[in-house]
């Protein structure tokens, strides 16, 4: 049964909008960051990273951003557009802003941390006219995410994306991406959030983000069930709330729950799987996969990148993730 439909004459997939930065992966793991002397650099930020995932699995990407007039703006411009990502709606900035930085902490496979920096950062100052509504009306879908949210006049910027979106008929998924030191105040955050998810087709994020979000409701228990038909009596079709080793359950407007299987890895670090499991996820539901293959899709892909050193350069395309399926079903992947 499909649960969205996607205009299927669009020429763009899928387009995001929101964070563009650069993740300083440690190097020396197993040891805490006092300790690290060397970083690896990569095009960081969960948007960029969906949609570079999004990019590797087929589809056809672009990208509405702002980036820094540097040359770790420049790094991350030409790595997207190596990536096949439409980057004509990456606005570079003249006010002398920079690229925001994430040093990540890798102690152990369980014990990871990122150490961010995002004072005066390019991503957060692109502005409502700088949203391209001609890239928008062509996409199939939009993703947005929270950090966007954080910020005039970013958050502006994002709630013209969606007026265009809905304006022409755009499919919204909105990754929850909550980052508490970006934020001035819970109330702040739940606001913005729940001004934005009333707009939204697919919501994706922890239990933890949808708590966030909460704090008005009378919903105590933070049980899922209420979680979700809130947001289905505004124009949601999916909400994928999900518990970490427990698992993800999505719920359907018409009221059926969906679990799939996950998949074994032998975990290098923990920071990525979101990112790759919305890539995957949001892939299957575009070719019109059950919700079940979908989500065991994207625990696959997942599990490809929390088994690597990088987020971004560990997107993996269609045919790792379904390489990755087989190892773990002839079980030569039993680690998790």
């Amino acid at each position: 049964m499909r649960h969205v439909t996607f205009p299927a004459h669009k020429p763009i997939d899928f387009v995001a909008i929101g964070r563009l930065c650069i993740d300083l992966n440690a190097n020396e793991i197993n040891r805490p960051m006092e300790e690290t002397m060397t970083f690896t650099k990569y095009v960081g930020g969960s948007p960029a990273n969906i949609a570079i995932g999004m990019s590797r699995l087929g589809l056809k990407t672009a990208f509405i951003g702002k980036i820094a007039n540097d040359q770790m703006g420049r790094f991350i411009e030409r790595y997207l557009q190596r990536e096949g990502i439409d980057t004509s709606s990456v606005a570079v900035d003249d006010t002398g802003a920079v690229t925001g930085l994430a040093f990540t902490e890798i102690k152990s496979p369980s014990d990871c941390s990122i150490l961010m920096y995002r004072d005066n950062v390019a991503d957060l100052l692109l502005r409502p006219e700088e949203v391209s509504e001609e890239i928008i009306a062509q996409a199939k879908l939009l993703l947005i995410s929270g950090t966007a949210l954080a910020q005039s006049p970013s958050r502006e910027a994002v709630f013209q994306a969606l007026d265009f979106a809905k304006k022409h008929g755009t499919i919204i998924a909105f990754d929850l991406d909550y980052r508490p030191y970006t934020w001035k105040s819970a109330e702040e955050t739940a606001v913005n959030y729940n001004l934005a998810a009333e707009k939204c087709d697919i919501l994706i994020g922890t239990r933890e983000e949808f708590n966030q979000m909460e704090i008005f409701d009378a919903n105590a228990e933070h049980d899922d069930r209420i979680t979700a038909s809130k947001w289905f009596n505004y124009g949601a079709k999916i909400a994928i709330i999900k518990h970490g080793k427990e698992g993800s359950i999505a719920y359907a407007k018409d009221g059926s729950e969906h679990r799939a299987k996950s998949y074994p890895a032998k975990v290098i670090k923990t920071f990525g799987a979101g990112d790759s499991y919305a890539a995957g996820f949001l892939y299957g539901i575009m070719q019109g996969w059950t919700l079940e293959k979908s989500m065991e899709f994207g625990s696959a892909a997942a599990c490809v990148v929390i088994s690597s050193h990088s987020c971004s350069d560990a997107m993996p395309t269609t045919k790792q993730v379904y390489d990755y399926i087989e190892r773990c079903e002839r079980g030569e992947i039993t680690v998790s």
